[in-house]
């Protein structure tokens, strides 16, 4: 199967975490993590502006064939999820164009593909992260569920890669 670059996608408008690993079979290895950050003020249309060109860096610099998306996760107001819906419309967007292979995940998949439950907490996701990625030091929660996002991507992929065999 080889080396397969993962990146995952953690999407926020106001902070969109990001994580890169390499996944050969079982073996996981942390390549880089962090956030896109657009700014506060302005037009919703430049704030998206600002999360595509900072994915589009983040697939320039580390070359992933795949990503993973997390889902929207719709627990506030109406106009939240609104927001949240045209950040990770955005980001699909700019994976797609760029022609990657996406998975989309809801956040309980990627809590047990990472933890063993749907149901674990922030800390037990990013003690997980610690322990499957050791040389990871994500700068942000946001960069650290990314990072879980990418895991499960990896974890499904390497699933339908022993079906179609």
């Amino acid at each position: 199967m080889g080396t397969l670059r993962i990146l995952g996608i953690d999407p926020g408008l106001r902070h969109m975490g990001w994580g890169v690993i390499d996944a050969e079979g079982s073996r996981l290895r942390y390549v880089a993590s962090g956030t896109v950050d657009p700014p506060q003020k302005g037009a919703m249309a430049q704030r998206l502006l600002a999360l595509a060109g900072g994915l589009e860096d983040v697939i320039g610099r580390y070359g992933p064939s795949s990503a993973g998306v997390e889902e929207t996760f719709v627990n506030e107001g109406a106009r939240s999820a609104l927001q949240l819906g045209q950040a990770r419309g955005v980001c699909l967007m700019v994976l797609a164009s760029s022609g990657l292979v996406i998975g989309e995940y809801a956040a309980t998949v990627v809590k047990k593909s990472v933890v063993g439950t749907g149901r674990a907490d922030k800390r037990q996701v990013q003690a997980m992260i610690r322990h499957l990625l050791p040389q990871a030091a994500p700068d942000s929660a946001d960069a650290a569920d990314a990072l879980a996002v990418a895991i499960c991507h990896a974890s499904h992929a390497q699933t339908g890669a022993r079906v179609q065999a």
